[in-house]
């Protein structure tokens, strides 16, 4: 479903990580680990085709459906609206998995732009279940989550991965996967000429 091959990335034209190799079946999810500024987003944003790999090869690229650090939203559009907007856009139909997994049928009508940083954290997230993509790559999904909405997300991971779908998840938390979850530590992976401090925030 997803697979890297010695793949090197860069932010600009300073190497990050490099020699990077996984793979992803069904059923199976790997975590992402490593200091703030290791290079973790800048892999994901290969991974999810948003910028070229320096080296290697990755594979699967139609398969992902991506959630980074911006939520993806349409302001002045409702909640159950900016889900249809991404279910037609990947063509697909049903939300009401969608607003029933992230407790937000409540909030269908209510305007994106009304909602607080949670709520529209977890919105974010539900995109997920309206694009019919069965990799889901993420970065650092639980920012701006409660304990209630870190359950729920989890939860949606679970089912995806009983489904047959796959994840890889940047996170610095324990979401309780199970044993099906394996680690991959990308400090291990860092460029020779790794980016100066002040990008740590761009990588």
């Amino acid at each position: 479903m997803l697979e890297l091959i010695d793949v090197s990335v860069a932010r600009g034209s300073v190497p990050v990580l490099e020699g990077v190799s996984l793979a992803l079946g069904p059923g199976e999810a790997l975590v992402l680990r490593g200091p703030n500024g290791s290079g973790k987003t800048t892999l994901l944003r290969a991974v999810a085709g948003l910028q070229p790999a320096l080296a290697g090869r990755i594979g699967g690229q139609e398969n992902v459906a991506y959630a980074g650090h911006a939520d993806g939203l349409k302001a002045s559009l409702s909640v159950s609206e900016n889900l249809r907007f991404w279910a037609a856009a990947f063509g697909t139909r049903d939300i009401s998995t969608a607003l029933v997994a992230y407790d937000l049928s409540a909030l269908e009508v209510r305007w994106a732009g009304n909602l607080s940083a949670g709520q529209k954290r977890r919105l974010g997230l539900a995109r997920l279940l309206v694009t019919g993509r069965p990799v889901w790559v993420l970065d650092e999904p639980t920012v701006s989550l409660d304990a209630a909405s870190v359950a729920l997300f989890a939860a949606a991971v679970r089912a995806h991965l009983a489904q047959g779908g796959a994840a890889l998840i940047a996170t610095h938390i324990d979401l309780g996967l199970g044993a099906e979850v394996g680690v991959l530590d990308v400090a291990r992976h860092r460029a020779r000429f790794p980016a100066a401090s002040g990008d740590e925030a761009f990588l």
